[in-house]
């Protein structure tokens, strides 16, 4: 297998490519918030470059429309298995309509600038929105570079080559972090927004090679004539805005979500947007690694045991990969919660961000990871539905979740800032803020995990009852339950494990220097961790085995990955 450029069979050994470099991705997004942290703490600054952030994300989830890789895989397949040059051409053609679409609706954006950042930021001063204008309309190159990247992006994982993928957040990251240590000394804020554009420009410049590989070629001038032709005639055209356009609305809803919870915290304390960020950007972490992964890899031989109408492996592959995901993410759900002022300090903890800011931070962190295991399960069963080629039930679903986490929103902001005070001094004792200030951002992450904890379930229930429509029996869908029980039971016991650890090592360790603060989280993170996976192992975990047998095929074997990982043979 080539290592850049072969293809992957097994959805384990891809998920497992895919995690390894979403790691490097996610440390480097870590090394990233931390020099912002270092640089601004959790200031007004820090909530304007954020907020800039809002209205390039939503115009790049519009133009998913045109570039969402989890609808254009099945009709590039479907297209591949009749006509491999009718599926090149279809790509030329998809590139070349959205690449115009995108940059007139970008530049009616930047023109509406000063109408649209009133509301996401309701709360900043004039002079605050005017900067905001500033770099919100530098970042709008941004969505139109990433929404290229993912149309070259589809096309090279409908090869199953999945590490460029991967590497994409790589370079993407590396360009934001120049741009903080090179061009915000000079430029201020908007070298940080130019750094954005740098790495949204490396995300798509690495993806062409692969893409030209694989026989796909860009449209040229020629190409533009037929630019009306692909829109109107194109029958696989149609059915890609089919596809999309549920997808791309539950998407929508779940980025005004977002949206909508920074336009609160605008009007909340400086620095709440930041702190808001910081926390939702540490419990991404796992769910990038294992929930994305394992709901990437597994999309194409998801959507091609549906072309087959394989309903037994169909159903084995989500409840294989739901449960390689429950096993990951459940325990550091646990030891996140426990552990979440520690983690906060060692990758935030530097220059201007101070103890205030990390206690608030801490607190809005502990209530994200409640939703750990629901925020990544909720991209495997999304792709399941969309391999089925149903988007509208997500959709729906999704509609449902913002509508709950919008409205609690402003139920629990107003809770923490008006209710009674018996009330708040107990939320206060059990969030470990003290008398800190600006606690109210606390509602938000509340409100956002409720949604996401929502979300999931009406998902699972929804794709149970769509397998039974579509492959005649609800068995097909057996999650292993007893499975799950076993791992949130053994999750728990490694928290308390963690809990008592941090207790211990707190007696003979000072936490006034980083090396306390790392030497803490880190034995106590490792007691959790040996808990876990010692306990799982007595009970003949299947994951733990296979993890054991990787450390020794690769320290004594030197094996790359073992059989149950590398399909090698079927290249």
């Amino acid at each position: 297998m080539n290592f850049l450029n072969g293809a992957i069979y097994s959805i384990n050994a891809a998920a497992l490519l895919i995690g390894a470099a979403g790691l490097l991705s996610r440390f480097l997004g870590v090394l990233r918030d931390r020099l912002l942290a270092s640089e601004f703490g959790a200031s007004r600054d820090l909530d304007i470059y954020y907020a800039a952030f809002q209205i390039p994300d939503f115009l790049y989830t519009v133009f998913l429309l045109g570039a969402a890789s989890a609808a254009i895989i099945p009709v590039l397949l479907e297209l591949k298995a009749r006509d491999e040059e009718r599926a090149r051409q279809f790509m030329a053609r998809l590139i070349m309509v959205f690449s115009i679409g995108s940059v007139a609706v970008s530049v009616a954006a930047f023109f509406l600038m000063p109408f649209l950042v009133g509301a996401i930021a309701p709360g900043f001063s004039a002079a605050d929105r005017d900067l905001l204008i500033t770099l919100s309309r530098i970042m709008l190159v941004s969505p139109v570079l990433l929404g290229v990247s993912n149309i070259l992006s589809a096309a090279i994982q409908s090869a199953r080559i999945f590490l460029i993928y991967a590497v994409t957040g790589i370079v993407y990251n590396l360009g934001i972090i120049i741009g903080i240590i090179f061009l915000l000394p000079s430029f201020g804020l908007a070298g940080l927004a130019a750094g954005v554009i740098l790495g949204a420009l490396l995300h798509v410049s690495i993806q062409i090679a692969p893409f030209y590989r694989l026989g796909f070629r860009f449209p040229g001038l020629a190409n533009f004539s037929s630019f009306r032709l692909a829109l109107l005639r194109d029958d696989s055209f149609r059915k890609l805005a089919a596809l999309s356009l549920p997808r791309i609305l539950a998407l929508s809803l779940r980025q005004i979500t977002f949206v909508a919870l920074v336009a609160i915290a605008s009007t909340l304390v400086s620095g709440s947007i930041a702190v808001l960020q910081f926390s939702y950007n540490l419990q991404y972490i796992p769910v990038g690694i294992f929930g994305l992964s394992f709901a990437v890899a597994a999309f194409p031989q998801l959507t091609e045991l549906w072309i087959s109408r394989d309903a037994r492996r169909w159903g084995e592959t989500v409840a294989a990969a739901s449960r390689t995901i429950f096993f990951w993410v459940a325990p550091l759900s646990v030891l996140f919660y426990v552990l979440r002022a520690q983690i906060v300090r060692i990758f935030l903890g530097a220059g201007k961000f101070d103890w205030t800011d990390t206690i608030l931070t801490a607190a809005v962190f502990g209530v994200f990871s409640v939703a750990i295991v629901a925020e990544a399960l909720i991209p495997l069963f999304v792709r399941s539905f969309y391999a089925l080629e149903n988007t509208r039930k997500p959709f729906i679903i999704a509609f449902f979740a913002a509508c709950i986490s919008i409205f609690s929103a402003f139920g629990l902001v107003a809770l923490f800032e008006y209710g009674p005070a018996a009330v708040v001094d107990f939320l206060r004792h059990f969030l470990k803020v003290g008398d800190t200030e600006g606690i109210t951002v606390i509602g938000l992450s509340w409100a956002f995990a409720i949604g996401g904890i929502v979300q999931v379930t009406f998902l699972f229930f929804a794709l149970r009852k769509e397998v039974a429509a579509r492959f005649g029996g609800w068995y097909q869908l057996r999650m292993p339950w007893d499975e799950f029980f076993r791992i949130s039971w053994v999750s728990l016991l490694a928290g308390v494990v963690a809990f008592g650890t941090l207790r211990t090592v707190n007696l003979a360790v000072t936490l006034d220097t980083f090396a306390g603060v790392f030497t803490q989280g880190a034995l106590s993170f490792l007691a959790g961790a040996v808990t876990y996976a010692g306990v799982l192992y007595l009970f003949g975990n299947k994951e733990v085995e296979e993890l054991v047998g990787t450390i020794n095929r690769r320290l004594f074997r030197r094996d790359v990955l073992p059989r149950e990982f590398d399909d090698s043979s079927r290249e």
